[in-house]
């Protein structure tokens, strides 16, 4: 007898020996027996998963003489005709090459005549969703209505694309996908029967790689078995299939963890003078890790498809992990994966990911740092303030401003932006206080809370603006009351984000404040920078003509004259 591959040497002859799909063996050997069977079955599934060999198996059964069980017994006249290929009773159409409408008129001629020999005429249709829609609807009178004596099994991968109005005539069955442990048992009963020696590890990798396909995972073994002779081990099996090894993976989280840029670099260089296809080195990748992330999230590795060793190893290595950093590097790797199906140098995106997840920081949980900072910010304000605020800059005085001349750009831009040489000042009302000192109030009476108040009162305040706009609150608290002047209280901040924010917000900002203190003060955010005080009065005395020149020259670093110059390009003329 010529060889035989072992899909088809080892097709299932009976409903049991189908693996994986007992909820269909189960539900057409019980119709046999109510005599409950319909005219027209659809079959979907993926590749490989026994939808073709059911259908043989379902025409044997309906038509065997000495059926056991409910099953074909496989030896009368009628089952070996049907199992040979020559039965005129069990029609086998290729879907794909008789799509047409005139093929399904021949068929539906064909039907009008009686079976033979066996009970009923069985029409197995495989691919069918290759039909065309006029054949479809040439097939619709005949699916719906046929002879008592014909029997249709439609079989298709891409059930989607069959029509509604076939789908509602016919039972529809789902073959699922076949697992990898139903796929090894079944290969290691082949192996014994085939007196071929080989490992589970060995045959763990053929059956993964097999992806849920029966058909596909024989064909693997029959590979294996070509390259390796009858003794086969994990080692030939990887050579064989040129399968990365597993011991790869764990050197990659090995150096993510350690943070080692160079050894991982190393090892990508070593992944590809060893010929493994990249695209399959990072679906491992990402496999590896998903395998880290089950251990760490189920605390158990039953939904590992992998060795007993591999399993205690991933429960051991994902304790290593916080489960936020395995989520970043999924992701990373995820994206990576998707980027390399387009990419010309596979290589370069390899190692860009592995650099990044060399170079990635821990994560941390932004409500644990916001916990942390909250409780340093009490701790500080119930120990008083241990920082000593800097001098506040100096006031600016208008007397002082030197006049410029402002380019035509800036004039062109009017009334937008207006300037003079001169700045005028509110009334100012005068008050003097219980030892004879007055305060200048422009337009407002100022508040008689000192500024050791404000700065006892202000952990309250922040608090209570972290109540009201939390993210105002946080903003304030990493800013520093500097001083009271004129019933003004002035908010220092380390730039112009915090001083945009508080302005933004000085509505809610001011009646926080002044509701805490029972107080009128008005708010002014600064940014708050230390810089060398500028004299505010010349010196008329001797050499008065030299004070005042270096009164200018420091006028010259105000914050006000920089942004003349800087922003809108102004001249000094005198």
């Amino acid at each position: 007898m010529s060889y035989q591959v072992t899909a088809r040497k080892w097709r299932p002859l009976v409903f049991d020996d189908v693996v994986g799909q007992s909820h269909v063996s189960n539900t057409l050997r019980n119709a046999l027996a109510q005599n409950r069977l319909a005219h027209a079955f659809i079959f979907s599934g993926t590749r490989g998963c026994g939808k073709t060999t059911t259908a043989r198996i379902l025409a044997r059964a309906v038509n065997c003489l000495n059926p056991k069980n409910f099953e074909p017994c496989n030896e009368c006249e009628i089952c070996k005709e049907i199992i040979d290929g020559r039965s005129l009773d069990v029609i086998e159409i290729d879907g794909a090459s008789n799509r047409g409408v005139d093929e399904i008129r021949n068929l539906r001629e064909s039907v009008r005549y009686a079976p033979t020999r066996g009970k009923k005429k069985v029409y197995i249709i495989d691919e069918v969703h290759m039909l065309t829609k006029e054949a479809f609807n040439a097939l619709l009178k005949t699916l719906e209505e046929p002879p008592s004596h014909v029997l249709f099994i439609f079989a298709t991968t891409e059930l989607h694309k069959v029509p509604a109005t076939i789908l509602s005539r016919c039972q529809r069955y789902d073959f699922r996908r076949i697992s990898v442990d139903e796929i090894v048992g079944r290969l290691k009963f082949i192996a014994k029967e085939e007196t071929i020696t080989i490992d589970d590890d060995s045959l763990l990798i053929i059956a993964k790689k097999g992806d849920g396909s029966m058909r596909d995972a024989q064909s693997i073994f029959d590979q294996v078995v070509s390259f390796c002779g009858t003794t086969i081990d994990v080692k030939q099996v990887a050579g064989a299939l040129n399968i990365v090894d597993q011991e790869l993976f764990f050197r990659v989280s090995d150096v993510v963890k350690s943070k080692e840029t160079k050894g991982a670099l190393t090892l990508i260089d070593e992944v590809i003078n060893s010929g493994y296809d990249v695209k399959e080195f990072v679906s491992g990748v990402t496999e590896h890790f998903r395998n880290m992330l089950i251990a760490k999230t189920t605390q158990s590795t039953t939904l590992i498809e992998e060795s007993e060793i591999h399993r205690k190893r991933y429960a051991d290595d994902a304790e290593l992990f916080s489960l936020h950093d395995l989520l970043r590097i999924i992701k990373v790797v995820t994206d990576t994966e998707n980027s390399i199906r387009f990419s010309v140098q596979p290589r370069f995106k390899l190692e860009v990911m592995m650099v990044q997840l060399t170079k990635m920081e821990p994560s941390v949980k932004i409500d644990e740092l916001l916990n942390q900072i909250d409780e340093l910010k009490k701790k500080l304000h119930a120990d008083g303030p241990s920082i000593k605020i800097p001098p506040p800059s100096p006031k600016f005085e208008p007397e002082r401003v030197s006049t410029f001349k402002v380019p035509p750009s800036v004039e062109e831009a009017k009334p937008k932006y207006t300037f003079s040489a001169s700045l005028k000042t509110e009334p100012v009302q005068k008050k003097t206080d219980g030892n004879g000192s007055q305060h200048s109030i422009p337009g407002t009476v100022a508040s008689d809370i000192p500024f050791s108040t404000v700065q006892q009162e202000w952990g309250k305040i922040v608090d209570e603006m972290r109540k009201k706009k939390i993210s105002v609150g946080t903003i304030l608290g990493e800013t520093t009351p500097l001083e009271i002047i004129n019933g003004t209280l002035r908010i220092g901040c380390g730039d112009e984000f915090h001083r945009s924010t508080l302005v933004r917000n000085k509505e809610i900002l001011s009646e926080t404040i002044n509701g805490i203190l029972s107080s009128k003060f008005r708010v002014e955010p600064i940014i708050h920078t230390v810089e060398s005080p500028i004299p505010l009065h010349v010196n008329t005395s001797n050499g008065g003509e030299q004070t005042a020149a270096k009164q200018d020259s420091g006028n010259e670093n105000h914050p006000l004259i920089k942004t003349l110059y800087k922003e809108f390009g102004a001249e000094r003329i005198s």
